[in-house]
């Protein structure tokens, strides 16, 4: 199976490379994408469009060699190569211009982020299992069309889905077909999640915890007379979640009670809570 997936790979590699070209040499809006990337922090910016052209070639040829046999050991090594500084170059972003548009997949406005760290990975571990390739890929297809199907499948699925410039082609539909089958603005009680949300921002416990958040509302549910809503947070340096309990029957704010919990170990770091009526959940205290 290893000699199957390393086979192939040169064909992903190479359709991502010619796909990332494609941005960069014939975009209309290359030159906005080259600008807003960290090649300006780089080079400057009068050398920022002829670099961004100049890696475009750099991909088209090197993926048009990756895709035509025979894939020789120096193009794997090369797109390799291509792939670490393409890592090394996108961390360096992320540090030095935060605030630059990666330019990868698409001309669209979107910050490196770690899914376009794992992609470059991703595509640096292509490439080293292309130097194992003992064929070629058109080879491997006709003799194990199923097999090797089910391997392009997952691995372009795993690109499709660390990078976010593609989020609006697949993940937005989703969300968006999400929200018309669940309709989050309502819970199962019938008190609509709005109202829910302008309690809690009206209670002391959000007001002590609010500049550790660090999303707005990402999940929500009820427990019988309780509602439960969850935002991303970080607290002395770890990712939590900041985990609010509402009353469905008391529209008082200094009912509402909040407990940050670990994301990693699943452990309550800290709850605090206003006057909580007589019944309600405990949430407990975990020293970090």
């Amino acid at each position: 199976m290893i000699d199957l997936i390393a086979t192939l790979q040169p064909l992903v590699v190479g359709a991502v490379l010619i796909w990332s070209a494609r941005v960069k040499l014939v975009s209309p809006h290359a030159t906005a994408a080259a600008n807003r990337s960290a090649l300006v922090r780089l080079l400057g910016q009068d050398r920022a469009l002829p670099a961004y052209r100049l890696l475009g070639g750099i991909e088209v040829t090197l993926g048009a060699l990756l895709l035509l046999p025979p894939v020789l050991r120096a193009e794997a090594m090369a797109a390799t190569g291509l792939a670490v500084a393409f890592l090394g170059y996108l961390a360096y972003a992320r540090r030095a211009a935060p605030a630059s548009s990666c330019g990868c997949l698409s001309a669209r406005p979107t910050p490196v982020s770690g899914r376009s760290l794992a992609r470059a990975g991703l595509l640096a571990a292509a490439g080293g299992l292309a130097l194992l390739a003992t064929g070629g890929w058109m080879t491997a297809l006709t003799g194990q069309p199923a097999a090797g199907g089910a391997v392009l499948l997952v691995e372009i699925a795993a690109v499709v889905a660390l990078s976010p410039e593609l989020d609006h082609v697949w993940l937005l539909p989703l969300r968006r077909l999400r929200a018309r089958l669940t309709h989050p603005l309502r819970g199962g009680s019938g008190v609509p999640l709005l109202a829910t949300v302008q309690q809690l921002q009206l209670s002391d416990a959000y007001r002590r915890v609010a500049p550790l958040l660090r999303s707005d509302v990402r999940e929500h549910w009820d427990d019988g007379d309780w509602r439960f809503v969850g935002h991303a947070a970080r607290y002395q340096g770890r990712l939590v979640t900041a985990v609010f309990a509402v009353p469905l029957t008391d529209r008082e704010p200094d009912a509402v009670r909040v407990a940050v919990v670990d994301d990693a170990t699943g452990h309550t770091l800290l709850s605090l809570a206003g006057t909580p009526p007589a019944t309600g959940p405990r949430l407990s205290v975990v020293p970090a």
